[in-house]
């Protein structure tokens, strides 16, 4: 049965976001600030030759740079001032989340609340400034080898190209905590998912071309457009999916008053990992496939150039170590950011608990025994949904957007804007109820 909360949802009238003053203005705060984001990736780095930029790029776009380019919204292509995207910070946000798990120090500074929080916050902007340089000054030395790429090569070429991408990099964290406090959605989302849209145009384009050249028939452009939309109904359907543990709380009396007992639930989400899985899984096996490319393009043949071949999209192997990894990931990231023994306390501590389980232990093993089921399930989801694709690059050459990692985050991304909007709107109406009953009460009083 849905819950009040949602029939609201069901029923709120889009209409009313030109009486939302607030919800307006947050609104155009985020258009504005994506489109500040998309402006930055067309301004290039000093020094870099274009057309030997562009062929070099074409040669290795496979790998794992075809990967960072589709966050990016082409960024890395054109080699932009925001080439770098927001990546170490993910990375940096990952690895605090990692380090928390293992870190007393940490792990106690999350427990504090608010004040721990923001310290954690703090750790990761710094360990997002280390990550930028590093990366930077990764792809300064590497352009410098590209042959021709940098007009003046140098130890002035190096450190211009870091300042300037770490620069870049810094400035979209910050301006996705903008987003996030004065906007609307998670900031940091939305940059990505503003990068891998602005993508679909070309893609779309690229997939028709491959249509009027005879590459593919019509029937399968018809195909792979109804199968699209079956797939993003599956994942709204499987994100939306929960189970749900009962949890009841018994009577209690406070002065001389008894309140009845209550019940509630404990919702585990069957994707509790989210995307994080497959961009782990990508990074890691992309990687060495595209060092593998550029070895191969060196020297020839050899070991690099088999490894090249083989775990190249869409073969075999690659499917095979892209859905183990995908599967490892979902388990190990759930087991990072869910805790049964800390939930199972927390219920203890407010007196709640499973009907016909022990409080304590017992009520711990129950949630890690329900929730690594629900985690089969989700991660046998996150698997099928990314080898899909694969499938259709191997068959019959796809444009790489139709990867199943891009398509996981501009789904949940968008089902999460969307959620945020419905609850500004649901503050508005709220906010007119209590107002239309004030001035009621104040009528009734004269």
């Amino acid at each position: 049965m849905a819950s009040a909360a949602e029939q609201l949802a069901a029923n709120l009238n889009f209409g009313a976001i030109a009486k939302a003053e607030e919800l307006k203005k947050r609104i155009w705060f985020t258009l504005g600030a994506l489109i500040i984001y998309r402006l930055g990736t067309y301004i290039p780095l000093p020094g870099i030759d274009p057309e030997a930029l562009r062929q070099s790029f074409a040669a290795a776009s496979g790998g794992i740079l075809g990967m960072f380019n589709m966050f990016s919204g082409g960024a890395v292509e054109r080699m932009a001032i925001f080439a770098l995207n927001i990546m170490p910070y993910i990375s940096a946000a990952i690895i605090m989340q990692l380090m928390t798990a293992v870190s007393p120090t940490l792990e106690a500074l999350k427990k504090e609340g608010e004040s721990g929080r923001k310290v954690i916050n703090q750790y990761t902007r710094y360990l997002t400034l280390v990550l930028s340089i590093f990366q930077s000054w990764g792809i300064a030395v590497g352009l410098q080898s590209g042959g021709g790429i940098v007009v003046n090569p140098g130890p002035f070429f190096v450190i211009t190209t870091v300042i300037t991408l770490t620069g870049g990099t810094m400035f979209l964290m910050w301006l996705g905590e903008q987003i996030t406090a004065r906007g609307i959605g998670n900031g940091i989302s939305l940059i990505i998912f503003a990068g891998i849209v602005a993508q679909l145009p070309s893609a779309t384009i690229g997939l028709f071309e491959l249509g009027r050249q005879g590459a593919i028939s019509t029937a399968f452009i018809l195909f792979v457009i109804v199968m699209a939309m079956g797939i993003i109904y599956f994942v709204v359907f499987m994100e939306r999916s929960q189970r749900r543990l009962l949890i009841n709380y018994p009577k209690r009396q406070v002065g001389n008053r008894m309140y009845d007992g209550q019940t509630s639930f404990l919702p585990l989400k069957l994707n509790t990992a989210g995307v994080i899985p497959p961009i782990f899984a990508s990074s890691l096996l992309l990687l060495p496939t595209t060092v593998a490319s550029f070895a191969a393009a060196e020297g020839g043949d050899g070991i690099m150039a088999t490894i090249a071949i083989y775990l190249g999209h869409g073969r075999p192997l690659f499917m095979i170590l892209y859905a183990s990894m995908i599967i490892f990931f979902a388990f190990f990231y759930t087991a990072i950011v869910f805790n049964p023994t800390e939930t199972a306390d927390n219920l203890k501590k407010h007196g709640g608990f499973i009907p016909g389980i022990r409080p304590g232990e017992r009520t711990a093993d129950y949630i890690d025994y329900v929730l690594t089921r629900v985690t089969v399930i989700g991660a046998a989801y996150l698997a099928v949904v990314c080898l899909i694709p694969e499938f259709l690059i191997s068959y019959a050459a796809l444009p790489f957007y139709l990867g199943g990692t891009s398509l996981l985050i501009v789904v949940t991304v968008t089902m999460d804007t969307v959620a945020q909007v419905h609850g500004h709107l649901m503050a508005h109406q709220y906010e007119g109820l209590v107002k239309k009953a004030k001035l009621k009460g104040a009528r009734r009083n004269r």
